[in-house]
């Protein structure tokens, strides 16, 4: 970028450090130029027009308005960065100035809209000075200090700066107080032991205002600049801006929206939050992680480490405000260069997702409200007697007596746990919710989870000591506080109780922000600076304790002000390894709140979406923002939760829900049922047959989990993670692929049978028939009518498929059929992962069996790289090949000539293959 021209030769204004080794670092002092200055004709013609205003202002007496400084007329509309962000407050000049800020009006924005900030900082605001900057072992180590007090309580003068250059693609900084130990998040990160040799980045600074410059080496993009806005380190409000290097910009969740962030004035808020999802509202998780992509197609991204109530300001220039309450500015900055390596080196950090088990990517059926255990077996029964997929049963809420954890209604659902054994017997699975709010109001040893809790010291208590009480479904409820590893021991016992009575399979953590139906407690929350602090992010409720616990309540580890948005996490933390302790197996656990590390421990749903067309848009760039976040086990409730569906769209969601990573059909209580079971034949059927299609797929979709595991690759992915250079997929979010082969482009509108989606440039090839599509990237119109799903499967791609049994244990024992989708020059390339499908740690200990798949012209090789015992148990059956230009005259298996069949859309079939999965061979066609 040009504005940045300055900054490219080294300054006697600036440190400059070069990652090559412990050269000496300069000692210069100064200042940079300003960060607006030299970028060519634009901003020439704004400062002339601003310098003509201001002297219009001072012949005129001020006519145009009150007289400004020019230091604050110099500065562009989009390049101003908020000095009064409070909500709610009507910023006058006064207030402004009161800052040592800029005031300047404009335009309102529309309603419910941000605009420009009417007061921002000037070029000159004191900001911190870098003192002192000393080589490390790892990078360096500097010292910051603030001479001139900013305007939040309990500023903090001297700051450390630590610098890790940890691998060639990984930046570590972290700002924190240098004389005080503050609060930092509690998450298991790798500690390096030696400096990255070759890094792809360079790191600049600014001593005096201090600022950071990072740019990517091989083009000099810059990646981040901090001098454009002064950073702000009180106890209670920690704030740092960046200019971005484009506008293409993802992450930032939890949050209902496009997969492409705007950046028009719009603040994101991280503060988890029981709310139906909704366009502009905090919900029920914190990622504070962004992808960008930069102009020429290569990718970063940037994690602060913090898990306080935080909120990200986006505006146009591009640029970007971090602000936090509490903890310490901890940022990895991962380098790519393509968006693929970013979300894997992100994983390096936080850890890679578990291995799901089989089933767990099975279809799921659920609602609340079937009113009894035979109820529920009644759509179990149903299912089974028209042949539809199923894997797992799941009972919400109503299931419990009186809503109390780990009981079940001895009368309405007596007989679950014959339900349960029943569902075993078929090869399925069942799966209940559990909320962390334990009910408090029962007689003195009558419920035992709450009596022990108590005992034990479990629960989140007031500022004095006490148990704090909230209200949730049982009525009053304490919440137990899984930052104590007593209260893991504790949930582990209670589980054990309960399966005893119902052996279930996987857990449902539900409510966990936590969700609280008062604000605070029973009692309110005491004043003070943690419940109410000198300044809160714009959030839902305009209050911490809104719709949760009181922000001063004790925890084991800190103050919930601190831990309130790591809830979730360590909620399945302790569920997913109490599951490992009673099951022996791989765990499954689904939560509501979740937190960066999370996919280590559970998959997520999107929470109470609804019956609506958009809600189904919506879920796709939910699932997609979820799998930059580390989470790949993901989806949303199919047909949607509150609200009752039609048929169209019901059919239409379940042909989209059918390749959600996870794949639930869940429903709220007093609407229709909602289940493929209860539609008319025809939508019936179109349910069917595309959840056939998605269990003939399992071990293409178990060995894309198996990636993700090992290295961070993602399931469910956007398009331009693929094409990074084709600008036309960077705004892409009603088609998505799985891996990096099959493209997904369903209905999302009513009354339409056809769908324009895009294409990017290469051979595609229809998935159910095999025939070509030749782009040169653009959109084309397919038909689709309401039994169809448009599926595309890439060149050069072979997917792993199987005939699709009803279950996914069911399914394990068919043979396999290989999709060979050839590319221009005959070439194709896949992979197979296969194990038992639900033993811990399988890949840890070999007990898998690996193949790599693939075709050079016209021969097809299968080349076992690693084996186990699961393989002799199933066969390849039939090899389909998409793209085979000319009929052949033969073909070859292992060099004995085989029947087969050609049809005129250039697809080779061989059946009855019959070959051990275990076994090596080849195919040659001639």
């Amino acid at each position: 970028m040009r504005s940045y021209q300055k900054l490219r030769t080294p300054q006697p204004a600036a440190c400059q450090v070069e990652e090559e080794g412990p050269a000496p670092v300069p000692a210069g002092r100064g200042k940079l130029a300003p960060w607006w200055v030299g970028s060519g004709l634009l901003v020439s013609a704004v400062l002339l027009s601003t310098i003509t205003v201001w002297v219009l202002q001072q012949v005129s007496g001020g006519w145009l308005g009150p007289t400004l400084p020019p230091k604050c007329l110099l500065v562009p509309e989009s390049h101003r960065f908020d000095c009064y962000p409070e909500r709610h407050v009507v910023v006058t000049q006064e207030l402004c100035e009161s800052r040592g800020c800029c005031f300047i009006q404009s335009t309102p924005p529309a309603e419910g809209k941000q605009g420009v900030p009417w007061c921002f900082y000037p070029p000159d605001f004191p900001s911190y000075t870098l003192e002192s900057l000393n080589q490390t072992a790892l990078g360096m180590v500097g010292l910051l200090v603030r001479r001139q007090k900013a305007y939040y309580p309990r500023d903090i003068e001297m700051l450390r700066l630590d610098v890790e250059f940890e691998t060639d693609t990984r930046l570590h900084i972290k700002i924190t107080d240098a004389a005080n130990t503050r609060y930092e998040v509690p998450l298991d990160v790798p500690r390096v032991t030696k400096r990255a040799e070759n890094p792809i980045y360079s790191l600049n600074f600014s001593w005096d205002p201090f600022g950071m410059l990072l740019r990517r080496r091989e083009t000099g993009t810059v990646l981040l600049n901090t001098t454009v806005a002064p950073l702000i380190f009180a106890d209670q409000f920690l704030q740092i801006s960046t200019s971005l290097p484009s506008r293409f910009l993802y992450g930032l969740g939890e949050h209902r929206g496009s997969l492409l962030h705007s950046l028009d004035w719009n603040t994101l808020t991280l503060w988890a939050r029981d709310v139906a999802p909704t366009e502009s509202f905090n919900l029920y998780g914190a990622h504070p992680f962004y992808l960008l992509m930069e102009e020429d197609g290569d990718a970063h991204g940037v994690f602060l480490l913090n898990s306080n109530a935080m909120e990200v300001a986006l505006q146009p220039a591009p640029g970007l405000t971090w602000r936090t309450i509490g903890g310490v500015l901890d940022f990895y900055i991962f380098l790519g260069p393509d968006p693929n390596m970013v979300i894997q080196q992100y994983q390096q950090v936080i850890g890679f997702p578990a291995m799901p088990p089989l089933w767990a990517l099975g279809f799921h059926l659920c609602r609340w409200g079937y009113g009894s255990s035979n109820g529920t077996w009644q759509t179990v029964k149903a299912m089974r007697n028209y042949q539809i997929p199923q894997d797992a049963q799941w009972n919400d809420i109503d299931y419990m007596d009186g809503y109390r954890d780990f009981t079940f209604d001895s009368q309405k659902f007596a007989s679950l746990p014959s339900l349960v054994e029943d569902l075993h017997k078929h090869g399925q699975r069942y799966v209940m919710i559990l909320d962390p709010g334990i009910s408090s109001t029962n007689p003195r040893g009558s419920y035992w989870p709450f009596d022990e809790g108590l005992r034990r010291g479990l629960f989140l208590n007031t500022t004095q000591g006490q148990p704090l009480i909230g209200q949730v479904w049982p009525g009053f409820t304490a919440f137990a506080d899984f930052s104590n590893p007593d209260t893991h021991q504790w949930w582990l016992e209670n589980l054990q109780h309960f399966h005893a009575h119902v052996p279930f399979d996987g857990l449902w953590i539900d409510m966990n922000e936590p969700s609280n139906f008062m604000d605070g407690s029973e009692d309110g929350c005491p004043p003070g600076e943690l419940d109410s602090p000198p300044y809160t992010p714009a959030m839902l409720g305009d209050s911490l304790s809104s719709k949760t616990v009181c922000a001063s309540a004790k925890q084991k580890a800190s103050v919930h002000y601190n831990l309130h948005n790591l809830y979730g996490l360590m909620e399945a933390k302790a569920t997913a390894s109490a599951l490992i302790q009673i099951r022996q197996k791989r765990p499954f656990v689904i939560s509501r709140s979740t937190f960066p590390s999370q996919g280590r421990y559970s998959g997520h749903w999107l929470g109470d979406n609804r019956s609506q067309w958009k809600d189904m848009y919506y879920s796709i760039p939910g699932l997609l923002s979820f799998s930059l976040f580390g989470i790949p086990l993901v989806g949303a409730d199919i047909c949607g939760f509150s609200g009752s569906t039609s048929e169209e769209l019901c059919t239409r969601w379940m042909q989209l829900g059918a390749f959600y990573p996870f794949a639930r059909n869940h429903n709220t209580q007093n609407e229709k049922a909602q289940d493929p079971t209860v539609f008319s034949p025809a939508a019936r059927t179109a349910m069917k047959d595309v959840l056939l299609t998605r269990y003939s797929l399992l071990p293409f979709l178990y060995t894309l989990f198996h990636r993700a595991h090992l290295q961070g690759d993602t399931v469910a992915r956007p398009l331009f993670f693929e094409f990074p250079r084709d600008v036309a997929t960077l705004g892409l979010d009603r088609q998505f692929l799985w891996g990096r082969s099959l493209l997904v482009t369903p209905v999302l509108e009513p009354g339409v049978d056809s769908v324009t989606g895009y294409v990017p440039q290469g051979t595609w090839y229809d998935f159910y028939k095999g025939s070509s599509i030749n782009s040169s990237g653009e959109m084309l119109k397919m038909s689709a009518p309401l039994d169809h799903l448009n599926l595309h499967v890439r060149e050069g791609s072979i997917l792993p498929t199987q005939k699709p049994g009803t279950t996914s244990e069911a399914t394990r024992e068919n043979p396999l059929r290989l999709i060979v989708a050839l590319s221009s020059s005959a070439t194709a390339w896949g992979d197979l992962f296969w194990d038992d499908g639900e033993s811990l740690d399988t890949f840890e200990r070999g007990s898998y069996s690996y193949l790599v798949f693939n075709a050079t012209q016209n021969i097809f090789t299968s080349t076992v790289l690693h084996a186990s015992t699961e393989a002799t148990k199933v066969t390849i059956g039939t090899l389909s090949i998409f793209g085979v230009q000319k009929p052949p005259s033969k073909v070859l298996l292992n060099g004995l000539e085989k029947p087969f069949s050609y049809l005129d859309n250039q697809v080779l079939t061989v059946t009855d293959l019959g070959i051990s999965l275990s076994q090596g061979f080849s195919l040659q066609w001639l």
